[in-house]
Parts: structure tokens; sequence; C-alpha cells
């Protein structure tokens, strides 16, 4: 029987906000901002219990971005490699858009068809633009906005003799200055992308208008489509120490279109390297290689044409390779029984403290204040100062919150807090609409606030299940996947997580919707009873915990009343709503169930020596495209548990292996493979390198920290960086 090793316990089911608020002078009401909130702590989230009583040790995660590799599963549980920059043989299909024109000449013609179709002024008024983008001004070239017109057909013919005679403009429809009129605003969008124009001078952003906030880009594609090509682009996203959102906004500003116009199955961490699929509709592939020279820390290759685009949640998971530097340990065989028993025994499948935010305000808190439908209080915990910003950013909320003036604190604040922005346009133009204005933030962002909550309960129920019954066995009453669900559908119905490590909350996608969650899923799960603990048919590995909604189940015993009481003292009813949003109630969400406990698959780990903290240690797919080998090498000794493989490879290919391998898979094989080493006069360090996979909504920081023994948290693993 497994031993149950515990940090401290939980503290007693308190208000959320009794546990981050500084000022205990009186008792704080739920709907106070934190003024002074404390980081976050694992403990406050519910991450208390391990699997295992064995020892830990002391690494360091994350010390280089580049010391955490993510490669994406897809459904057929392949990984998911750049190894491409050629382009698809059916691009030579694909006919070329037009480009400007390159004199007045080239497009006078259409000019006075555009005067015959929208008369004298809008015509001078497209002639004024054309011949700004002609001359190749610095710096941004306005749009320009026709007059108004209630005709919806006209409008359309009008949208269509801009997509007919000027593909290089893009149009859509905004509001005039006069009340319900419409207009049609008509902008430059350079085709080679990239933010220049014809002449290679760099363009600004565009800015906010004062018409209508900036709408993107049209996505549509080329109409010269060939039939026999799928109408989606995919291609495989290579990125360095950036995370997802922020990847495909640098190729959708180059290429003249929002981020939002790309597919893709689940956000990756911003500090490591990563390679997942992305689509996009009807793009050429040309378009998107000819970026690679000048894009940085992104490539994109590997490209196809497929029929249906990328959504979130289409993934079986995440292959990580995870180099944990400075590893110290009392002994190599402490270090050695920890990494066996990972691969052996797993771990709580927690949700990770990304989950809950990398700032002082948890998404959680927020979460809660929309289920209690305090509108103003959500919105000022997003907007409110906060600790670990930049200086001006911090000014800037402390401004806001002392003097309102959503100019200033709108030029201040960077394009990447988006909710932030998202509240602040809102309510600039209907001050005091709270709730709307939380409704401007885009549906993924807004609703991981809530689904952070549920994940907060999740946390909580798992810890009190796994303290009070252990993990050696089912009790009456647990939840469990009924034997007939398949591995996907059981990665399939958690449905509020992001698939990996993302350690920036407002730059994060939840990995499916609840919509997504089929019901015939959440059907799959049963309670157990005593002729199932006769028959011993199902283990601890099948118990599943749920998360709140109105389909789910609870467990049929006193674990439920962990979700019920916390929420209770947090002023939330999972049965019933306070108020009429839906979408930040519980009870519209169907909720969904996620498994207690994980192993990690096609698990492999390494010990090496190294003296250089700033050479890598484990190869990117661009070090294997370009061939690129590491420094000198010396010895290194490398464990398995079981067979290992295709999923060894990226061990395999930094050095010679011998061919012992074990195949009982009782404490794994042995492989020699030479270690990183740059110099002789330098004192060497250990380091342990381990390969697994997991499914989808499972986050790697847990397996190490049932590894290391150790807090997760940014703060504590910034306390042991050298």
């Amino acid at each position: 029987m497994r031993a149950i090793a515990l940090l401290n316990r939980p503290p007693a089911l308190a208000g959320l906000y009794s546990t981050y608020l500084l000022r205990p002078l009186r008792p704080p009401k739920p709907s106070e901002t934190l003024a002074m909130a404390k980081s976050l702590d694992e403990n406050d989230v519910g991450i208390s219990c391990y699997v295992s009583s064995l020892p830990g040790f002391r690494g360091v995660l994350k010390q280089r971005y580049s010391d955490f590799i993510v490669n994406e599963v897809d459904l057929d549980e392949k990984i998911v490699h750049l190894t491409s920059f050629d382009l698809p043989p059916e691009c030579t299909e694909v006919k070329e858009e037009e480009n400007p024109p390159t004199s007045g000449k080239d497009c006078a013609s259409e000019v006075e068809s555009f005067r015959s179709l929208c008369g004298d002024h809008d015509a001078e008024a497209l002639k004024g633009l054309l011949e700004k983008i002609l001359s190749g001004v610095e710096g941004d070239i306005a749009p320009i906005v026709l007059s108004p017109d209630s005709d919806k057909s006209h409008r359309a013919e009008v949208h269509n003799f801009f997509k007919k005679n000027f593909k290089f403009l893009v149009t859509d429809t905004v509001e005039g200055s006069e009340g319900g009129s419409k207009c049609i605003r008509v902008r430059f969008c350079s085709v080679q992308g990239g933010g220049r124009s014809r002449r290679g001078k760099k363009r600004k952003n565009m800015g906010d208008s004062d018409l209508k906030d900036v709408m993107p880009f049209d996505s549509r594609g080329s109409d010269n489509w060939p039939e026999n090509l799928g109408k989606f682009l995919r291609f495989h996203l290579y990125k360095e120490n950036k995370d997802t959102q922020e990847a495909l906004g640098v190729i959708g500003k180059m290429l003249g279109f929002q981020q939002r116009s790309f597919g893709f199955a689940g956000t990756k961490d911003k500090r490591s390297v990563s390679t997942q699929r992305v689509t996009i509709f009807k793009q050429h592939a040309e378009r998107l290689a000819a970026l690679n020279g000048r894009l940085f820390g992104i490539k994109v290759g590997d490209f196809c044409y497929v029929r249906e685009g990328l959504v979130l949640g289409q993934l079986f998971g995440n292959r990580f390779t995870i180099t944990l530097r400075g590893v110290v340990a009392d002994s190599e065989d402490t270090i050695k029984e920890a990494a066996n028993g990972l691969g052996r025994n797993g771990f709580i499948n927690y949700y990770g403290l990304q989950r809950f935010g990398s700032g002082s305000v948890p998404t959680h808190l927020i979460g809660a204040a929309l289920l209690r439908g305090e509108w103003k209080g959500a919105a000022n915990l997003i907007l409110d100062p906060r600790e670990g910003e930049r200086d001006i950013i911090r000014e800037a909320r402390v401004s806001y919150k002392e003097h309102g003036d959503i100019d200033l604190i709108l030029k201040k604040l960077p394009r990447h807090l988006v909710a932030e922005r998202a509240i602040l346009q809102f309510l600039k133009k209907c001050p005091g609409n709270y709730l709307q204005a939380l409704k401007a933030i885009p549906r993924t962002l807004r609703m991981m606030y809530v689904h952070s909550y549920q994940s907060y309960l999740w946390n909580h129920a798992a810890s009190r299940r796994v303290q009070k019954y252990g993990i050696s066995q089912v009790v009456l009453g647990d939840l469990v996947f009924c034997k007939e669900s398949s591995a996907r559908e059981v990665a399939a119905v958690d449905s509020s997580e992001p698939e990996d490590d993302c350690s920036d909350p407002y730059n994060c996608l939840p990995d499916t919707s609840e919509e997504a969650v089929p019901e015939e899923k959440v059907q799959s799960v049963k309670t157990v009873d005593s002729e199932d603990l006769l028959k011993a048919i199902y283990t601890f590995e099948d118990v599943v915990l749920p998360l709140p909604g109105s389909r789910i189940l609870y467990p049929a015993n006193d674990i439920a009343d962990v979700y019920h009481d916390m929420a209770k003292k947090d002023g939330i009813s999972l049965t019933e709503s306070v108020h009429s949003a839906k979408e930040f109630s519980i009870t519209n969400m169907r909720g969904g169930y996620r498994q207690v406990f994980q192993r990690p698959i096609d698990y492999v780990w390494g010990l090496l020596s190294y003296t250089d903290d700033t050479v890598p240690l484990a190869e990117t797919d661009l070090d294997i495209i370009h061939k690129r080998k590491p420094a000198d090498l010396i010895k290194e000794e490398l464990h398995a548990n079981g067979n290992l493989g295709s999923q060894s490879n990226d061990f395999e290919s930094q050095g010679s292996v011998s061919n012992h391998v074990a195949q009982d898979g009782s404490e794994g094989g042995s492989l020699q493979v030479e270690s990183i080493c740059s110099s002789d006069a330098q004192p060497s360090k250990l380091a342990l390198k381990l390969g697994f996979t997991l499914p989808a909504s499972s986050y790697a920081t847990m397996a190490i920290r049932e590894l290391l023994k150790m807090s997760t948290s940014v703060a504590h693993q910034k306390t042991m960086n050298p």
C-alpha cells in the first residue's frame, strides 16, 4: 500500500477573501478589492497532498525557457514536430492576389466607376486614400469612412466593388456619427503583410477608431481558391518564450488580420519552447513561409491544406521534455528512487497554480465575484493595482483607481492586457455598465474566471478525498468512469482547463467551453455501490471528481459537502442562480469530470552533468532541423520506466546510445548517452531531464511537484534561481 504524504493541512473552509486580504481590522466584504494581496501559494488553492512518501530533492524548474519543451499530441496520438519549411506541392496551383497599383493611372477607371456608384464626395475620398498609398507616406495610413448609407443592399454592392477592384483595400461597416446610421470604412491592407507598404516603409499599429473599436481585417482569404485544395491551411507553429496568443498576434499583424482568425487546439506555456498545430481559412502557404526570415523566436512550417479548421480541445495532450537544473540531493539514489517513483506511482491531478493566475489577484476570486453577480467588484479586481507588474502599469492602475481617467490608463496599458482594455473601452462609452463591460472581454477569456473557481473547488475536494480515504482503494459513493469509457472520452469531459501550463492567465484560453462537453460523455460516470466494491472492478485510477455544473453528479459520500460548504461560505449557490446573466452562472454550465490520479505516459528520465548554465541541455525541433549539435559531450546515464519506444528520441538524439534497454518495466533500463560539459575548469553541476506525455488538461508542474516535494509557485522558484 502506497503511503500518503501531506503538506500542512489546508485551512478550515473559510471565505476566499479572508485568505488573501491583509487588512483584518474587520471582516471584509466579499466585493472588496484586494488592495494589498499576497502572492498565491499552493495551499491557498487546495494543493496539499502527495501520492508517495518518497523524499524529494532540490531542482530548478524553467531556469531557462528552453528547459521546458512542449510538443502537442494530436487526436491520433502523434507528436507534433516542426520538421520542414518546404511548401506543399499544391501551392503552384494557387493564383496570386492582386498587388497595389504602381501609379494613379492604373486605377483611374476604377475610381470613376466608384464615382458613379457612390458619388463625388466618396470618390474624392477614395482618390485621396490611393494617393497616400502610392506615395508610400511614413506612418499610419488613416482609413476613410464613406457617407452614411441606410440601404443594406447598396452597402453590399459597395463591399463587392472593393473585393473585385481593390483587393489591397479592406472594408467593413461601422456606426456613423449620426445615431443609427451605417457607414462603410475603407482601409489599406498590405498584400505581403508585415506592417509595411509597397515601398517597404513600416506602418504604425492602427489606433482605436473614434467611430468603433478596430474590427478584424478580412480573413476570408482569396476568391480565387482552387476547388481541389482544402479550404484551411494547416501549419506547425514553433515558438520560443512566447505564448500562443502573442505568437499568433505577431503573425496576424504581419499578414494583415487579427489573431482570432487562427484556429488551434490549445494554448501553450509562454516560458517554454513549444510546437503545435494551427489552421487559418483560405490563406496561401507562401505568405506564411515568407515570414520565417523576419520572425524572431517564431517559425512556421509543415504546411498542408485540410478540409476543416482546428478548434479548442482537438488534441490528445502534450509531450513534455523538462530539464531540472541545479539538482541537489542527499544521494544520487534519492534522485533515482524519486524519478522511478513518479513513473510508477503518478501524481494527484491537481489544477496547477497557473490555472489561478501568475499575479497577486487570483482568477478564481474574480470568478467568485462573477458568480455572485458583483459586476463592479469583478471589474475592479481586474483593473485594480497588483504586485509584480512593471512600474508604468502599476502607476496607471493606481492613477485610474484614484482619478478614474480612462483615456490616460488606456494610453499606458499594453495591448496584451486584453481584459483590462476591453472593460475600459466599454466603460468609456457606457459609464457604470459593468456587466456589459465584463461581457466585452473575449468570451474564452472571461469564462476562464468562472472555470477557475470550479477548479478551486475541485482541488480542495481532491485533497479532502485523498486525506480521508487514501489512494489505495475505491470507497462507497466515489464517482468513477464506466469501464466502457475510452481514454479519449475521459480526457474530453474535463471542460474548463488549458491543457498545459500557461503562465499568464490573461493570455490563456480554456481548452474547451462548457458547451463542448457531449452529454453522453458526462453520463458515462457512475456512483460506486456495494456490488462494485465486491466485484473489485474499479481502482483509485478510475476515481473522478466533478467540476460543478447543472449536469453532473456529486459523490455520494461526504466529499460532496466540500463543494457546497466552500461555495456557501463564498456566498455562492451551486444549485441556483442569484442573477440573470446566464454565462456567469454555474447552473447554466454543464460541468464536467476530472480524474483524481494521473500517471505520466511513455515516461523516461536521465541524469546528466553540465558546467555552463547558458548551454541548452535538450534539443528543440529547430535544433534538429538545423542539425545543430550541443557542446563537448561526456557520459550520461539514462533510465527508462519500461519500453522507451519512439517517445525517447529526444533523449537519444544528443549522443551515442547503447542497445541495452529493459523490457520488463520493473525498474527500467540503462542507456549510455553522452551529456553536456563545456569546460573542465568549471565545477560540474547535475541536471535531471524527463520526458513524458500527459493528456489534455493535466499539468506538468504537478508531476514535477510530486517528484521534488516542493512548491511550484513562481515566488519559490525565483528563490532557487542562481
